[in-house]
């Protein structure tokens, strides 16, 4: 990812008080949108997704963004691994995710540093873990921009991800996080409000890097984590998102966080107002759009109360969506007062007694969530029909959306 730029360090301030490594307070809100009457409002949770505003504190993707990716070593164990090797593991791939899934509307630009940086301690004493002291964290990050600041203009870049080496003894793979910081670090007079922090094996998780890269643009966990470690993590949102597992065979973004994001418009969302049947046709929200054309319909919304939502959306298999299980029309359920982790998105399973692909999906029981050709489905406590009808000429899904 990164490309840092010999300078000269003005070293060392770094106010380093304390993190949150799952969130950032809520941030100052660009002004109210005009995205209609079923985009929700933003709430004080941690990563809502609200979208009558955007939180200012995160970089919105509605732009090209620079990425510096730096590598970090450790006096107690040289590196088997190279930097360029590492690189590869996470780019083209993550750009490339991000430019399907945007439409071309958004470019991540990687800028790797390509040379292993020393840090001062050896990769034990930072006892580096999934959940990490926040001491031992601070260590570790006042530790890396320390080493890292002589070589990188930090001012460049709107990503920082900070690499540790994958074989030094004390690395935790499961580590792999967001860090945001509760007060914002200066390096270059530039303030750092959050660092991607790596410690992925060689070969890496598939999608790792767009998981928490989606962190970085206020996007939430969608994963449910149990509270013994132990059971499924996926029950949410099963496959159908990569904000809720990397290895998700269908991986591409919720509608609704495209729509957050700025990479779907007004014009590509219906909202169902509930006077009755409402047809439309949905185009597969992973397909590119065809030169030439106007933008079709991607998602359908009926608001189901003051912060929530059902949103309806199709998915095959193309793009970001190539090694889906199976094609169809989604629905799940939005809240914007729910926290990250806490099931701010579920997936409706409109064939509750059946699952599909035991042996490739996260989570069988959702992989074949998504309505057919033919099949109609109520949802529960939401008195809201939806009926697959046909399919139209140019590939797209007939619908119609009743509320009862």
């Amino acid at each position: 990812m990164d490309r840092g730029r010999l300078r000269s360090t003005a070293a060392g301030v770094f106010a380093l008080l304390s993190f949150a490594a799952t969130g950032l307070v809520a941030g100052p809100s660009a002004a109210a949108s005009a995205e209609g009457p079923c985009a929700l409002p933003r709430t004080d949770v941690h990563h809502s997704l609200g979208l009558d505003t955007w939180n200012a504190a995160y970089p919105k993707p509605d732009r090209d963004l620079n990425a510096v990716m730096l590598f970090l070593s450790f006096p107690d164990a040289p590196p088997r691994t190279t930097p360029d090797q590492l690189v590869a593991d996470h780019f083209p791939a993550t750009g490339e995710f991000f430019r399907r899934a945007s439409y071309g509307r958004f470019t991540l630009r990687a800028d790797p540093l390509r040379e292993w940086i020393r840090m001062p301690r050896p990769s034990t004493s930072y006892a580096i873990r999934r959940d990490w002291s926040s001491g031992r964290r601070a260590a570790y990050l006042r530790d890396a921009l320390a080493v890292t600041d002589p070589r990188v203009d930090f001012s460049r870049y709107d990503i920082v991800y900070l690499v540790a080496d994958p074989d030094a003894p004390g690395v935790d793979s499961d580590a792999t996080k967001v860090v945001n910081l509760d007060r914002p670090l200066r390096a270059d007079g530039t303030r750092i409000n959050r660092l991607v922090t790596v410690f992925e094996r060689h070969p890496p998780d598939r999608n790792v890097l767009a998981h928490e890269t989606g962190h970085v643009f206020d996007l939430p966990d969608l994963y449910r984590r149990p509270m013994d470690g132990k059971g499924d993590w996926d029950t949410h949102v099963g496959d159908w998102d990569v904000m809720g597992s990397q290895f998700a065979l269908a991986p591409e973004l919720f509608g609704w966080h495209k729509w957050k994001l700025g990479w779907l418009d007004r014009r590509q969302v219906r909202c169902v107002d509930g006077t009755g049947d409402d047809r439309l046709t949905l185009e597969p929200l992973a397909a590119q759009p065809q030169p030439g054309t106007s933008p079709g319909t991607r998602l359908a919304v009926v608001r189901t109360g003051p912060r929530s939502a059902l949103a309806i959306e199709a998915r095959e298999a193309t793009g970001n969506d190539r090694d889906t299980c199976t094609e169809g029309v989604l629905v799940y359920r939005v809240r914007t007062d729910a926290v990250s982790g806490d099931g701010p998105v579920e997936v409706v399973d409109t064939h509750p007694v059946t699952s599909a692909c035991p042996h490739r999906s996260v989570y069988p029981p959702l992989a074949d969530a998504p309505l057919g050709v033919g099949e109609t489905f109520t949802v529960p406590g939401e008195n809201v029909r939806v009926e697959v009808a046909d399919r139209s000429a140019t590939g797209g899904w007939n619908v119609r959306v009743t509320v009862l």
